[in-house]
């Protein structure tokens, strides 16, 4: 995949960010959103498994290196402005979310409250020690 052009559409922030959303390529479903910085991106874009940059923990995140859950690049979209990518993903191992849940969107508010709509399929606890 020729990675200079979306390298140079991306629009990145003042923290040298943006974001990126991640979809399963099989049903639709919006899996997460992260950042990545320009050398994340690049080593997305070069080895085809999702690479992030953890703002909580100030490094590099390849998705599933602790937990096996990867995600594998089946194609990447930029917005119009260049600020947003999206990823179309083969999710492996049935969870995106770090909660041990197939998506980070696994709460719907109902009637002013936060209703889970997914069970875990994970434990993350025993996962993340």
């Amino acid at each position: 995949m020729d990675l200079q052009p979306l390298l140079d559409a991306a629009k990145f922030d003042d923290d040298g960010l943006v974001a990126a959303i991640a979809q399963d390529d099989a049903t639709g479903d919006v899996l997460m959103l992260a950042y990545m910085n320009r050398d994340t991106l690049r080593q997305t874009l070069e080895t085809g498994v999702m690479t992030y940059w953890s703002r909580s923990r100030q490094k590099v995140w390849v998705k599933g290196e602790t937990s096996g859950n990867t995600q594998a690049v089946k194609s990447a979209y930029v917005d119009c402005d260049g600020d947003a990518l999206l990823f179309r993903v083969e999710q492996a191992g049935g969870a995106a979310c770090h909660t041990g849940h197939r998506s980070c969107f696994y709460r719907r508010v109902e009637d002013g409250a936060l209703e889970e709509t997914d069970a875990p399929v994970f434990d993350a606890d025993a996962v993340y020690k």
